[in-house]
């Protein structure tokens, strides 16, 4: 007999799609404990796991795949392949018709004016506090993509308007806003984003306490501090929309600790998630009623549980760099939003994911 995590590493199905297709009638455990819970696969379910995680990989509706899994068994090889064959022929008709949907956004961003380039063609200078921006690309920082087939994500966004220059990095998962004052600029909105090499090269040289000039001209971002200087080209790519999509609903409120809320991550419960192939580990959190938040084990259930992935939420606590934080929540499919206290411009976003089907 296995244990579910053991039928989980050994089939290629997560812990959560285990419990789903038990739920859905799928993959039932051959015995469940009475006074545990714990479920328990014959030896000769592993065989009808590993199938079922190939159709969960093929996108397969639940419907068939029940038709699928009882030709399977029952050794109705022409069944199992009619059913395969017309998950096939849906796939192509589907991918077919993205390709001319695709095409069609691809001729309407061709023909869209964009009069708000990322690259202004004016040069722009401005005074900024060496330490306040040394600062906001630390909140940002770890949000950056690294997706080679998205280069604008894989940098962090600068924006001036008026006095504050906001710093935004995001890599569709995460994303993260902070903002200092600058001064000098007096005309309108500014955005440039700078890739993360340049990036680095320009927080090395922000080891002072006096202030700094930042230049964006013609497609070119420089940074001087004292006699030392580093500067490159921008991105040619125009950055995402991010004020759209850092304006949240308001949310439940629990203020942490953030020494004992991050090992409380740290060493708590965790989910296996897949996503494709690849696979990550998730912090499912729970708000009491009384304002308190923690991570909660694999047999929580419930309306209001929001999931995360573990390294992500980590990485936002220590980037935030305070020892207490606000964590805001909305609905389970909304943002989570990691704030510090008094500071509404500096703040951090992670995408949940669904725990199950």
């Amino acid at each position: 007999m296995r244990s579910i995590g053991e039928m989980a590493r050994e089939s290629g199905l997560g812990v959560s799609a285990l419990r789903f297709y038990d739920r859905a009638g799928v993959l039932v455990p051959d015995q469940v404990d009475p006074v545990t819970g714990y479920r328990w696969y014959a030896p000769e379910q592993l065989g009808e796991a590993r199938v079922l995680a190939r159709l969960r990989r093929a996108g397969m509706p639940l419907a068939d795949v029940r038709l699928v899994l009882a030709g399977w068994t029952a050794a109705d090889s022409d069944l199992v392949r009619r059913l395969l064959e017309a998950h096939l022929r849906r796939l192509e008709q589907g991918l077919s018709a993205a390709r001319v949907e695709f095409s069609a956004l691809r001729d309407l961003l061709d023909d869209r004016e964009n009069p708000l380039m990322t690259s202004p063609r004016s040069a722009t200078r401005l005074s900024v506090s060496g330490p306040g921006l040394a600062a906001a690309l630390d909140a940002v920082r770890f949000a950056a993509g690294t997706d080679p087939e998205l280069p604008v994500l894989a940098g962090i966004h600068l924006d001036v308007e008026g006095d504050a220059l906001h710093v935004v990095a995001t890599d569709r998962y995460r994303m993260a806003v902070a903002r200092t004052t600058a001064g000098g600029h007096g005309g309108g909105r500014v955005r440039a984003t700078v890739p993360l090499p340049l990036v680095d090269a320009m927080r090395a040289l922000l080891d002072g306490e006096g202030e700094v000039s930042l230049a964006v001209d013609d497609g070119r971002v420089t940074l001087e501090a004292g006699d030392r200087q580093t500067g490159g080209r921008c991105a040619e790519q125009d950055f995402p929309d991010y004020r759209r999509l850092v304006r949240l609903p308001a949310g439940r409120r629990a203020e942490v600790d953030v020494p004992a809320f991050t090992e409380a991550v740290r060493t708590g419960p965790v989910r296996l998630h897949e996503d494709g192939a690849a696979k990550s580990e998730l912090t499912v959190l729970e708000v009491s009623e009384d304002g308190r938040v923690a991570p909660v084990p694999e047999s929580a259930d419930g309306p209001n549980l929001v999931a995360v992935n573990r390294a992500f939420l980590l990485d936002a606590l220590a980037a935030a760099a305070d020892d207490r934080l606000v964590l805001e929540f909305g609905a389970p499919t909304a943002p989570l939003a990691i704030r510090r206290p008094g500071d509404e411009h500096t703040f951090s976003l992670l995408m949940p994911v669904r725990l199950s089907d």
